[in-house]
């Protein structure tokens, strides 16, 4: 039997509206990572995209500097919590209230494990200017490879 995908399923979303919208979110490729991409290849740096660092965990970074063992994570600011600009739905809060903190708590763990594996991990926030977040990759690189 397949799943019911109609518009009446019982769904998370408190519209069918909104789960459109919702489910219209791209995983990759949005223009904050376009931005941050073009900005950390403009200084030089190559790196691989959208790559899981450690194989066998479903973590997948955003910008993978295998050599430097460094990955950068680009965190939206609604879907991670971005201390600034984050706001609480009106709608459906308990649902996005527990979201949002399954969302911390993975990138907590995901920190943890890529520590322990000996890679270094950058936070970037979505709507940090891309020129001085690929700054900080370039900083954070550098420092990987023992480069001043």
């Amino acid at each position: 039997m397949t799943a019911d995908r109609s518009e009446d399923a019982v769904s998370w979303a408190s519209s069918p509206a909104n789960r459109r919208s919702m489910q219209a979110n791209k995983g990759r490729d949005t223009e904050p990572e376009l931005a941050l991409r073009r900005a950390v290849h403009a200084l030089g740096l190559r790196y691989r995209v959208s790559v899981r660092p450690l194989p066998k965990v479903r973590r997948t970074a955003d910008l993978v500097f295998t050599r430097a063992h460094l990955a950068v994570f680009l965190d939206g600011c609604f879907w991670h919590g971005c201390p600034e600009h984050h706001t609480l739905s009106q709608t459906n809060t308990r649902y996005w209230v527990d979201k949002l903190e399954t969302n911390r708590r993975r990138d907590r763990q995901t920190d943890e494990w890529l520590n322990e594996a000996g890679w270094e991990v950058l936070r970037v926030w979505e709507h940090e200017n891309p020129y001085y977040a690929a700054l900080r990759v370039r900083e954070a690189y550098r420092r990987r490879l023992g480069d001043s």
